[in-house]
């Protein structure tokens, strides 16, 4: 048997000999069905048309279950200082999972979405008879989760680590937890700045959290505990490790040296606050020179994070590079 021979198109209005007629090739290229974009795969382009009614009843459900504390939690993002970085954090959740987009291989896991849904609208439940709003939001978080599991499974939800990392930073602590939080940095931070001052040789007599100058008194109120500094860093931190790293633990390195950051710059701010108190006018230990003293350390503090962060992330690749390497090093010995 020969082997098959191309045969050349013949011009328009020509016959072919010994073939059969070729199409033209704008006919042959009409039949081929588009695919769906290339960074996401077929079979998860859409979900599936059987999981379209109980979505769109998962979908109604959240809206009319927790539609009173989301409405809460914008207006504490909007009136209250402790939570006013939910503005920022809420947003740049929702830019990252659009971002990141859905991970290729995705598939949905209907029953564990459903049992995730289901331990939400209970813990939604039984926080709305005690009335607790910490819980009511993490019950709105757990139900995204669940709604996220059931269209895309795990893995997708594993994907989308960070944004609902932020969207839980961007939840204010409870009451509770800020009062057993802000009395410990109160302490801490009158500590440090009247070991700050006496090292200055201002004399000082500390009292609690008050601060006794000659002639003047300090004192160092909840607003100042550094609570709002720690809370924003933590959240900085996270953010950073998720961008510059990639190694969880230095991630996790990062974070746990964005406390020991806040605490020592809010003792700094302390310092300051009582030097020029002391040395220049009472009046600058409050209003808006305390205000803007207070945003300057702590863009201080977001850069001491910031250079600390780029010299991990500088270190974990040279380390990478250096793993990478070895093997062919080895191979030419």
């Amino acid at each position: 048997m020969n082997p098959p021979e191309y045969v050349a198109e013949a011009p328009v209005g020509a016959a072919s000999v010994g073939a059969a007629p070729v199409e033209a090739p704008t006919r042959m290229a009409s039949s081929v069905p588009k695919a769906p974009p290339s960074n996401i795969p077929a079979e998860v382009f859409t979900p599936a048309k059987e999981n379209l009614l109980p979505l769109a009843a998962a979908l109604i459900f959240f809206v009319v279950l927790f539609a009173k504390p989301a409405q809460l939690l914008a207006l504490d993002w909007w009136n209250n200082p402790e939570a006013g970085h939910g503005l920022l954090l809420a947003p740049l959740a929702f830019w990252f999972a659009w971002k990141s987009g859905i991970r290729e291989g995705a598939r949905p896991n209907i029953w564990m979405g459903v049992a995730i849904l289901v331990a939400a609208a209970m813990l939604r439940y039984l926080s709305g008879l005690a009335a607790e709003l910490y819980t009511m939001r993490m019950s709105m978080i757990g139900a995204i989760i669940g709604i996220t599991v059931f269209v895309y499974g795990v893995k997708q939800a594993l994907h989308w680590w960070l944004p609902f990392v932020l969207i839980w930073l961007s939840v204010p602590l409870p009451e509770l937890v800020i009062a057993s939080l802000a009395l410990p940095l109160q302490f801490k931070a009158s500590q440090m700045g009247a070991a700050l001052l006496e090292w200055r040789r201002i004399p000082v007599l500390l009292d609690g959290n008050v601060i006794l100058m000659p002639g003047q008194k300090l004192f160092v109120a909840e607003a100042c505990s550094g609570l709002r500094s720690l809370t924003s860093l933590i959240a900085l931190a996270v953010l950073m490790g998720a961008l510059w790293l990639r190694s969880p633990w230095i991630r996790g390195f990062l974070l746990f040296v964005a406390i020991p950051i806040a605490i020592l710059i809010n003792g700094v701010r302390v310092f300051l606050t009582g030097f020029l108190v002391y040395f220049v006018s009472p009046e600058l230990g409050q209003g808006f020179m305390h205000t803007t003293e207070g945003w300057l350390l702590f863009l201080v503090s977001f850069t001491i994070l910031g250079a600390f962060a780029w010299l991990l992330g500088f270190a974990e690749k040279r380390w990478r590079d250096r793993g990478q390497t070895a093997p062919l090093e080895a191979a030419h010995a």
